[in-house]
């Protein structure tokens, strides 16, 4: 057992962080690839699918409550060498995300149709967003389900092999994309509806083969009893950390469905640039999300074996790289706007409204990288409220209301709802900065000492 304890608490950042990176960037690409596919053959159907992704990530934050607070607590539990104690939390979040997948898919399925209403899109839009929707909606119990093993896989350190499940998905969504949007080999173009479909096989397989992994890695071996005995002190501990953690992305998200109506009242044009943007805006925060995750799950490992003075060190360290890199990368972007702007859509109007934005993102960036990196680095040590009390309160107050004031009082547009997601990025960011250096993670100890 101390050798194995050794193990996890001296695995490398560069270790964990790579494959992430490559699984993320695939992620991204795929996300890239489709918007690609879907503008040679409707900006509207671009327009729509990115709605309704937007509806569709709202839901898989309930998954996300539990894979969360898996990744921290199995992390944690490494650190400090209980290892049958991290083996029972995986079977707990497994069963958990089994049943959020059944509820929340017959949900979404039955219900679809209203809940994409309120985003007020008509016509070509709104069709194509439904058809989305409701077979989207399908898939969404496999995407529980993979969340859940993906977290237990990247706990124990098996980043390479969640990657090369994701390089596996990438194949099967964009071969399914290209079936769906070029007619290839005299198959008819189905253009969303094939797009959905390939989505859903995808993440299908994604299940499978996390399922071998980890019994061929962890021999942990699901069957059919799990799904029916997680345990209710598991379960406690993963809502205390997921469900804050989810608060905070849930906030983000319906923040966005307002931002996003905004938007909306602006035309056609803006509202597809921000699908256009938004991907490659992705581009600048993709190192950023991989060694922020990384660095969870280190900082988490870390706290678990009480080296305090390591994971503060660690958390600062990956602040840096993140922030200069996100920069840079941003920096790289805006300079070549017209062209890469140009890859998405030959549209002038699409264009004129998105060159600006880019230059935008060089101020978002940073912040952005800021928040990241030390809101996930404060879930990890267990301080799990303050994210969402800063979030709310900032994502509302800040990004919500500028965007407003800016963007469609003042009329600067899409500019001005970027400018001020900015201000909400680096608000968050500092408050983050701020909280890292008091170490709130040795007042919990102290308190639970005392306590015993």
């Amino acid at each position: 057992m101390e050798e194995q304890q050794n193990k996890y608490q001296d695995q490398s950042l560069f270790s964990i962080t790579w494959p992430l990176f490559i699984e993320l960037a695939l992620h991204l690409g795929m996300g890239i690839v489709a918007t690609l596919m879907l503008s040679q053959y409707s900006d509207e159907a671009v327009a729509g699918v990115g709605i309704a992704n937007q509806l569709l990530n709202i839901f898989i934050l309930v998954f996300n409550v539990t894979s969360i607070g898996a990744t921290v607590l199995i992390s944690q539990n490494l650190g400090a060498g209980k290892l049958q104690r991290a083996r029972q939390l995986s079977y707990s979040v497994f069963g958990l995300n089994f049943w959020f997948g059944i509820c929340i898919a017959i949900f979404v399925f039955i219900l679809g149709e209203p809940l994409l209403r309120l985003y007020d899109i008509h016509g070509a839009v709104f069709d194509y967003g439904l058809t989305f929707v409701r077979i989207c909606a399908l898939s969404l119990f496999f995407e529980s389900l993979s969340l859940a093993l993906s977290a237990i896989l990247r706990s124990h350190g098996y980043t390479k092999e969640s990657m090369m499940v994701t390089v596996y998905m990438n194949l099967i969504s964009i071969g399914g994309n290209v079936i769906a949007t070029t007619g290839i080999f005299g198959l008819p173009v189905t253009g969303v509806t094939g797009v959905s479909w390939a989505i859903f096989a995808a993440r299908a397989y994604a299940v499978c083969a996390l399922l071998y992994l980890l019994y061929n890695r962890l021999s942990l071996k699901i069957v059919i009893k799990d799904i029916f005995n997680a345990k209710k002190e598991d379960i406690r501990g993963l809502l205390e950390i997921g469900i804050p953690s989810a608060g905070e992305n849930l906030s983000y998200q319906l923040s966005q469905v307002v931002i996003t109506s905004f938007v909306v009242g602006m035309g056609t044009a803006s509202l597809a640039g921000r699908v256009y943007i938004l991907n490659i805006s992705m581009l600048c925060f993709l190192f950023t999300v991989a060694i922020a995750q990384g660095t969870q799950i280190l900082v988490a490992r870390y706290i678990g074996g009480k080296q305090f003075d390591r994971a503060l060190k660690r958390g600062i360290r990956t602040l840096k790289i993140a922030m200069l890199a996100s920069t840079l990368t941003s920096f790289v972007i805006a300079l070549g706007g017209d062209r890469i702007l140009d890859l998405f859509t030959k549209d002038p109007a699409i264009i004129l409204v998105g060159l600006p934005v880019l230059w935008a993102i060089v101020f978002v960036e940073p912040g952005r990288a800021m928040n990241i990196v030390l809101m996930n680095s404060l879930k990890s040590a267990g301080d799990v409220r303050f994210p969402v009390i800063i979030g709310i309160i900032s994502m509302w107050g800040v990004a919500v209301s500028l965007s407003y004031l800016l963007g469609v009082h003042y009329g600067l547009g899409l500019l001005g709802i970027w400018l001020a997601q900015g201000a909400d990025e680096w608000l968050r960011g500092c408050f983050a900065l701020r909280r890292w250096l008091t170490k709130p993670w040795e007042r919990r100890f102290t308190k639970a000492v005392i306590e015993q």
